[in-house]
């Protein structure tokens, strides 16, 4: 398919997104197309030592983690009106029932964003609103740049916020409170 353009279409919904190549790279987030890049290979280092390190936790377990190209429909419609469809680098679901050949129906449990200079907006703002609107329990934005990690926990409706640095005098892992038992080192990942 080729690139859209602004005029195209006034909004996008997931029939849209059904009827791309599987090439074509996208998220839509209510009703708008935002194309996406190919990520720099510092990010995909924190998105792999993230991935493996969830990964491992979950070994074994029922709740199951995925890494982008990976496809989650915040709000599924039968007719496949709904308007926002994003791809966030790291996913886990608890409820398999929400799985199916592509991708997630409804809120995962924790989402992970790490933040791009093309993104940071959608990612900190867009995102972060419908993530919350969904219900996703637990939100992770990772800034690369800043070595800090933002970790938004929803608590009745609201997501109460805590920020962590990776910094070498601290080694307190971060909690994944979705995930009890499993904790993050930030110094294990944000390593160039």
């Amino acid at each position: 398919m080729p690139l859209l353009k602004e005029t195209e279409k006034e909004s996008y919904t997931y029939a849209d997104v059904l009827e791309w190549d599987e090439s074509f790279r996208a998220e839509i987030i209510d009703g708008k197309v935002y194309m996406m890049g190919s990520p720099t290979t510092f990010h995909q280092r924190i998105s792999r030592a993230l991935f493996l390190k969830i990964g491992n936790f979950l070994e074994g377990k029922s709740c199951e983690v995925f890494a982008a190209p990976f496809g989650v429909r915040l709000f599924p419609k039968d007719d496949d009106s709904d308007n926002t469809f994003v791809e966030p680098d790291i996913v886990v679901v608890c409820d398999a029932s929400k799985l199916d050949d592509r991708g997630c129906n409804g809120a995962p449990d924790l989402v992970i964003e790490i933040l791009s200079p093309s993104t940071a907006g959608n990612d900190c703002v867009a995102k972060f609103n419908n993530y919350l609107k969904a219900g996703v329990r637990e939100y992770w934005i990772l800034d690369s740049e800043t070595r800090t990690v933002q970790v938004h926990i929803l608590d009745q409706g609201k997501y109460t916020t805590a920020v962590y640095e990776a910094d070498e005098k601290k080694t307190e892992p971060i909690p994944i409170s979705v995930l009890p038992g499993c904790e993050i080192d930030l110094q294990t990942i944000f390593v160039n």
